[in-house]
C-alpha cells in the first residue's frame, strides 16, 4: 500500500477533504461539507441581530463539522487503512479572524456575547473596516512606517489590523476579553492538536509581520489608538513558524472524530491561494499563479524584495522557501459572473438553458465565444466588490460601458469576462514593469476548468500563455503537499515542499495560448481600460463614493 496525505481546504461557502497519493498527487477521494450558517451577511444565527452594510461573518462550529463529516468519508470511499495516512493539511480563506479566550474558545460560543457581531468570525470578505484601515493607512503614510510599502502602499480593510481596531472602536468590551485574535487556519489547527501556532503565510500576508523585523512598531499602534499599543504582545502574541512545520500531533478527541490515528501530525495552516502554487508545480520565479474562483489571488515568486503598487503583500518565505512571494488580488470575479447570472440574466435566456439542458453559465458563454474582442461595443470595470489591486479601495463599485437598445445578454456577459482580465492584466504590468518578472500565467479553482473562452480572453488580454491545473482541488493539494513535508521523509512525506512538488505538483497538458489578431484588438481594448481605471479609481471622479455615501445616508 502507498501512503497518503489529507488536505482541507476551507472556503467561503463549503469545506472539503480530499485524500491524496503522496507518489504523485492522485487524488484518491474527496467530500463537501457545506458550510450550515454560510456567510452571514444579514443577521445573526437568532436572526434577531441585524447586521451592518458590508459584513461578513461565519460560525465557527461550521468549521468543525467539515473535520467530522468529511474526513471520515474520505476514508470509508477509499477503503484505504487510516494508518496509511501520514499527515493532515489545511487551508483557509484569509483573513479570517476571531477573537478567542485564553482556553482558545471562540467568544461568540459564549451566551453572554452571542449577540454581539464583533464576537463572531470576520469572513476575508468582510469590508465594514474600511475607515479604520483608512486611519491605519493615513497614520501609517504621515509616519513614513517602513512596512506600508510591502503591501502596495495600503493595508487592506480585509486585513487582521483593520478588523482588529474595528473591533477594539465598536466592541471595546469584546476587545478587552480577547484573549487573541487568530486566523481560522490556525483556529482550526489549534482545534485538531490543542496548540496554537500561527503560520508566517497569514502573519505576512495579513497582519503585517515580517521575517526579520517583526510586527509594525508600538509606536504606531499607539498613533492610531493608545489601547492598540500592546496589540501584537497580547492580541497577536505568538509563535509565527514556516509552511510545512507540524503544529503537533492528532489529539485523541479529534482522532476519535475522524478515524485517523492519534498523535498524526498536522502541518500548520495556510491560506488556499498560497498552497495552490506549488500544486501547479511552481517553485521559481516567472511563474504568476491566479486562484480563480469567486475572486482571484495572483502569486509570484521572486528572488528580491521588491515594492509594487497596490500588491497585497511580499513576504520573505511565504509561500515558496528561499524566495520573496509577491500576492495580489481582484475581490471579485466568479462572484460578478454569478451576480449577473442570478440578478439581470432575463426570462428567455434561463428558460433556453433549460430547453437545451444547459447551465445558464454555460449557455451564455457559448453564444459570447461568437462575439470577436470589442464587436459588443460594451467595455466594463471589475470592481463589484470594490478593488484589491491594485487600487486597494473596497469602495470603488462597478461600470458597464456602451449599452444601447441592441445590447445582448451573452454581450454584457462577455464584457463581465473581460473585464475581470483587464484587471489582471493592471497587476500583471504592474508586477512586470517593476521587475518581477511575469512570463507565464498558471491557473487553478473552479473557473479554469469550466470556462474555455475564459480563459484564452485572459490569454489574449495578458499575451501570456496559460496552463491549468490538472487538480480540481488545488488548494486541498497544496494543503496535503505541506502535511507531506510536516510528516518528514522518515514518515513516509518529504523534507521539503520543493521536493514534494516535483512528484505531486501537477498541470494538464493542454495550453492555452494567445491570439495573434485578438492580442492587437484587446491592447486597443484595454487602453480604454486603463483610462476608466484611473479616472474613477485614482481621484479624479469620487461619484462611486459619493454615491455610496448616500446609500448609508
Amino acid at each position: 500500500m502507498g501512503k497518503y496525505a489529507i488536505g482541507i481546504d476551507y472556503g467561503t461557502q463549503s469545506g472539503r477533504a480530499v485524500l491524496v497519493s503522496l507518489v504523485d498527487g492522485t487524488e484518491i477521494a474527496e467530500h463537501v461539507t457545506e458550510y450550515t450558517h454560510g456567510v452571514m451577511d444579514e443577521t445573526l444565527p437568532n436572526k434577531d441581530v441585524e447586521l451592518g452594510y458590508e459584513w461578513a461573518l461565519q460560525h465557527p462550529k461550521d468549521y468543525i463539522e467539515v473535520i467530522e463529516r468529511s474526513v471520515p468519508i474520505v476514508l470509508e470511499q477509499s477503503g484505504i487503512n487510516s494508518e496509511d495516512v501520514v499527515a493532515v493539511g489545511i487551508d483557509f480563506t484569509a483573513c479570517t479572524m476571531l477573537p478567542i479566550d485564553k482556553n482558545g474558545e471562540p467568544l461568540c460560543f459564549k451566551a453572554t456575547h452571542q449577540d454581539d457581531p464583533h464576537s463572531w468570525v470576520k469572513l476575508w470578505k468582510h469590508h465594514a473596516a474600511q475607515r479604520h484601515a483608512n486611519e491605519i493607512n493615513r497614520i501609517a503614510e504621515e509616519r513614513g512606517e517602513s512596512f506600508l510599502p510591502r503591501y502596495g502602499g495600503k493595508l487592506s480593510s480585509e486585513w487582521m489590523l483593520a478588523k482588529a481596531y474595528q473591533i477594539l472602536d465598536e466592541a471595546p468590551h469584546i476587545y478587552d476579553e480577547a484573549d487573541k485574535f487568530v486566523e481560522a487556519t490556525d483556529w482550526v489547527t489549534m482545534q485538531l492538536t490543542g496548540t496554537l501556532l500561527r503560520n508566517s503565510c497569514t502573519a505576512g500576508y495579513k497582519a503585517a509581520w515580517h521575517k526579520q523585523a517583526g510586527y509594525p512598531l508600538k509606536e504606531f499602534f499607539k498613533a492610531v489608538d493608545p489601547k492598540l499599543v500592546d496589540l501584537t504582545d497580547t492580541k497577536l502574541s505568538g509563535d509565527v513558524v514556516p509552511l510545512g512545520t507540524s503544529a503537533g500531533g492528532l489529539t485523541d478527541e479529534m482522532a476519535k472524530a475522524t478515524g485517523l490515528p492519534s498523535g498524526l501530525p498536522v502541518a500548520v495552516g495556510n491560506v488556499d491561494a498560497h498552497a495552490s502554487v506549488p500544486a501547479v508545480g511552481v517553485v521559481d520565479e516567472g511563474k504568476l499563479v491566479m486562484a480563480m474562483g469567486t475572486s482571484i489571488c495572483h502569486m509570484l515568486l521572486g528572488k528580491e524584495e521588491v515594492e509594487v503598487e497596490g500588491m497585497c503583500g511580499v513576504v520573505e518565505d511565504g509561500i515558496i522557501p528561499g524566495y520573496y512571494g509577491y500576492e495580489a488580488g481582484q475581490s471579485a470575479v466568479g462572484d460578478i459572473f454569478g451576480w449577473y447570472v442570478d440578478q439581470a440574466v432575463p426570462k428567455y435566456i434561463h428558460d433556453e438553458s433549460e430547453q437545451v439542458g444547459k447551465s445558464v453559465h454555460t449557455l451564455l458563454e457559448e453564444k459570447a465565444s461568437e462575439l470577436k474582442p470589442g464587436e459588443s461595443g460594451l467595455l466594463a470595470l471589475d470592481w463589484w466588490n470594490g478593488n484589491r489591486s491594485v487600487l486597494v479601495d473596497t469602495e470603488l463599485s462597478g461600470v458597464m460601458l456602451g449599452y444601447s437598445l441592441l445590447t445582448k445578454p451573452e454581450e454584457v456577459y462577455r464584457a463581465l469576462l473581460e473585464s475581470t482580465a483587464f484587471g489582471t492584466r493592471v497587476i500583471v504590468d504592474a508586477f512586470h514593469n517593476n521587475g518581477v518578472l511575469v512570463d507565464e500565467l498558471y491557473a487553478c479553482g473552479g473557473l479554469p476548468q469550466n470556462n474555455p473562452l475564459l480563459m484564452q480572453i485572459y490569454a489574449d488580454v495578458t499575451n501570456r500563455t496559460i496552463k491549468v491545473a490538472d487538480s480540481k482541488q488545488t488548494p486541498a493539494l497544496g494543503a496535503a503537499m505541506f502535511a507531506a513535508v510536516a510528516a518528514g521523509e522518515e514518515n513516509g512525506g518529504y523534507d521539503d515542499i520543493i521536493e514534494a512538488a516535483k512528484h505531486m505538483g501537477r498541470v494538464k497538458d493542454d495550453v492555452y495560448t494567445p491570439i495573434p489578431e485578438n492580442v492587437k484588438s484587446y491592447e486597443k481594448i484595454y487602453k480604454e481600460y486603463k483610462q476608466l481605471h484611473d479616472y474613477f479609481g485614482r481621484g479624479d471622479n469620487d461619484v462611486m463614493k459619493r454615491l455610496k455615501s448616500l446609500r448609508h445616508g
